[in-house]
């Protein structure tokens, strides 16, 4: 079975790539983040052209979330309790649980949104109190946070800067304490795999970027093989993630979904 991730950052303006990408990569199930667009303005005809049912949660604006899936789609979510926000999407995929987040930016330290994103994070480690850690389940998306300084070109850069600092990483860290396992791909260019590379000068061809989209899953959801698909990045028009890319075997015998 194969997953993926990708933050497309704006469908519309991306959609004959992803169709393309879709066509060619041949995802069981993906996670997109930053749709940029409504559920009404989502391009359902084309995607569900290809196999794929869809769960999709947007309002037009910055944010925007969806599931594609070939293997089924039940026990949709489109919410996160007590945030109204387009931030989740989720839905029972075959064998496995599929959660599609787009974590909060956080913008500064002492920005109200920096509260926000620890507070989301909150919220998320709630959600998943309602599930059973032996069941098949995958949390993967854009969590706007790079979870060691290797994630990172040059943590010095990065001082007094949100997506590193030690109250967003334990954020993250109790969802793995919970019972996820954080899937790491095959390195790209270099020696480690980036995800995200800033448009402006030339961050990806020197491969200065950031691993802040990542792939969680319960030990039931065994990996094959995991990489990031840096073709996808490359090219005009191109969005600013590449998608993360994991083929696994899925152990069917753990607790069911809620």
């Amino acid at each position: 079975m194969r997953l993926a991730t990708w933050n497309v950052n704006s469908v519309g303006a991306r959609l004959p790539r992803l169709l393309e990408w879709l066509e060619s990569r041949q995802p069981d199930v993906v996670a997109l983040q930053e749709t940029k667009c409504t559920d009404e303005a989502f391009p359902h005809m084309p995607v569900m052209a290809l196999g794929y049912e869809v769960v999709h949660s947007g309002d037009g604006r910055w944010n925007g979330v969806a599931v594609l899936s070939k293997v089924g789609l039940a026990q949709e979510s489109r919410t996160l309790d007590g945030h109204p926000e387009p931030r989740l999407a989720s839905a029972q995929c075959g064998p496995v649980h599929v959660t599609s987040v787009y974590v909060p930016n956080g913008r500064a330290l002492g920005d109200p949104h920096y509260d926000y994103k620890l507070a989301w994070f909150s919220s998320l480690r709630e959600r998943l109190a309602s599930f059973d850690p032996a069941q098949p389940l995958v949390v993967m998306g854009d969590f706007n946070v790079a979870l060691h300084d290797d994630d990172v070109f040059d943590i010095g850069r990065f001082a007094q800067s949100t997506h590193v600092t030690p109250q967003e990483r334990a954020a993250m860290q109790e969802l793995l304490d919970w019972g996820l396992v954080d899937v790491v791909p095959r390195p790209g260019k270099n020696d480690r795999p980036f995800t995200y590379w800033d448009y402006r000068a030339g961050m990806f061809h020197k491969d200065l970027g950031m691993r802040i989209d990542y792939v969680l899953a319960t030990p039931s959801v065994r990996v094959v093989d995991a990489f990031v698909d840096r073709e996808a990045r490359k090219g005009q028009g191109a969005s600013d993630h590449a998608p993360v890319v994991v083929d696994v075997e899925v152990d069917e015998t753990g607790g069911d979904a809620p």
